[in-house]
């Protein structure tokens, strides 16, 4: 068994600093009945992770990742691998605030870890094999431990072979509620967007036929997916509010979801709330972006609505494909639902002090070799020759991410919200926090970030996962003395 476990003391700190309220997973927003039908989100209720803990301020469960058959395509078993047996893995989901410890089993022929996608943990639960942790062997047992310190939609996945172990099946939503939000922003669902490649047996396609090719666009299934299913059937009654968290858990797949005649109204992102609510037609998420939105469904009793996945351009051949169903909204036949006015929804988020931040540049790049092959980087350095970059704790750095590649790259930050400062040179229409920002062909990013806290070595790379495991990845050392030239696993 190994473990890493905050102190008493550090939990308590925290506890208090996060001054929460309430307990579990619990919020205001669930303490009024839904006017909805019965089982109206059966088809998308995602299983729900056991809390085996008496304390209402900790939140103990346990994770097994472990091979199984499940039925995705209907009549045909496909053999994935699976957190508790279900794809998604069940959703974990606890107050601000509140401790988490996790009793991880690895029961996979290979080794894995866990990482907390967007949740700012301590470094050595970070899942970062070879860095924050070794990795978990077959058989083998971990435990993390740490505080929820944000309020937001946040997920799990792996990070050793991430393409290969995310494309098969292993993530989960982790969701982090805050008491203090609004009560009733509407009948909240949680939809965890993927895909999966499978064979016309059901069997997972493990094949890369296009070599570097295929690599450089990084692999899409062929199959799309919502909480694990193919075109579920969502149940809702007309007018009545809901609120969707909305996570893209695909290894590369960019989600744009439009509904004919709707559109969102997008109050949250990475961070949780974003300063001010913004009104869209689509909902567009890059790998491992997520998105809060309200969602109103106006038509006729008994209408169906499709929700489809439309083709986004992050580069050469990306939008020459046709859109796709991958879930639908059934109204029910009875008159439409007066919903009560939407509260208020404005977060005050101070912006990050360039005034003295030192400089960086980051050019994301492609080398191409001799033996036909590739290496992606940074700076045309791949991860394994690459130095850490380095902050020290307490500065400030603006980072601007310059793509030289045919495809876009949403960059992930491990361990810390930043803000974004501009896409082309065009600022954001409204301040948040973020932990993952796409860089556009032939794009420029910037963003600013502050190192205030957790010392360590944390990593920076592509979500395309393909691409990650190409080379696009580093790591930055936060702190002071020599933070060495170990290259980071995946």
């Amino acid at each position: 068994m190994r473990s890493r476990r905050w102190s008493w003391l550090a939990w308590i700190v925290w506890v208090t600093a996060c001054s929460c309220s309430g307990s579990r997973g619990e919020t205001s927003a669930k303490s009024q009945p839904s006017p909805q039908p019965i089982d109206w989100e059966a088809e998308l209720r995602l299983p729900a992770a056991e809390d085996l803990a008496s304390d209402p301020h900790v939140f103990e469960t346990q994770l097994t990742a472990s091979v199984v058959s499940l039925e995705i395509l209907q009549g045909l078993p496909t053999e994935v691998y699976a957190y508790n047996g279900s794809v998604p893995g069940p959703e974990i989901r606890v107050a601000k605030g509140n401790r988490v410890v996790v009793h991880f089993t690895n029961d996979l022929p290979e080794p894995t870890t866990i990482h907390w996608h967007g949740v700012r943990v301590p470094n050595d639960v970070d899942g970062v094999p070879g860095v924050s942790q070794p990795e978990v062997q077959p058989g083998e047992t971990y435990t993390y431990d740490f505080i929820a310190p944000d309020a937001g939609t946040f997920w799990y996945h792996p990070h050793v072979r991430s393409a290969e172990q995310v494309g098969a099946g292993l993530y989960g939503s982790f969701i982090v509620t805050d008491p203090n939000e609004p009560s009733d922003l509407g009948d909240e669902l949680s939809l965890v967007l993927s895909d999966i490649a499978l064979e016309e047996d059901g069997q997972l396609d493990t094949s890369l036929l296009g070599g570097a090719t295929e690599l450089l666009f990084g692999r899409e299934g062929n199959v799309l997916l919502v909480n694990g299913k193919v075109d579920p059937k969502l149940i809702a009654l007309g007018g009545r509010r809901q609120r969707w968290r909305v996570i893209n858990a695909a290894r590369t797949r960019y989600y744009q979801l439009a509904i004919a005649g709707h559109d969102f109204l997008r109050f949250g992102g990475d961070g949780g709330m974003i300063e001010e609510p913004v009104r869209q037609d689509t909902i567009v998420l890059a790998p491992s972006e997520r998105a809060e939105v309200i969602f109103t469904p106006s038509a006729a009793p008994g209408a169906t609505l499709p929700v489809r996945w439309v083709p986004y351009d992050r580069g050469f051949g990306s939008t020459i494909r046709d859109e796709v169903e991958v879930m639908r909204i059934e109204l029910a036949d009875q008159a439409p639902f007066v919903d009560a006015p939407l509260p208020p929804l404005r977060r005050t988020i101070e912006p990050i002090d360039v005034a003295s931040a030192r400089e960086v540049l980051l050019e994301l790049t492609q080398n191409n070799l001799e033996d036909g092959t590739f290496a992606l980087g940074i700076n045309g350095i791949p991860s394994w020759e690459a130095p850490p970059l380095h902050a020290d704790l307490g500065e400030t750095q603006v980072w601007t991410f310059k793509n030289t590649i045919d495809f876009a790259h949403p960059m992930h930050l491990h361990g810390f919200f930043f803000q974004v400062l501009s896409m082309d040179g065009v600022p954001p229409a409204v301040r948040e926090w973020k932990d993952t920002v796409d860089v556009h062909v032939d794009g420029e990013t910037k963003i600013a970030v502050h190192f205030d806290e957790r010392p360590g070595m944390w990593m920076l790379h592509c979500h395309i996962l393909d691409h990650a495991e190409s080379g696009m990845m580093t790591m930055v050392h936060v702190g002071d003395g020599d933070p060495g030239a170990g290259a980071p696993k995946h």
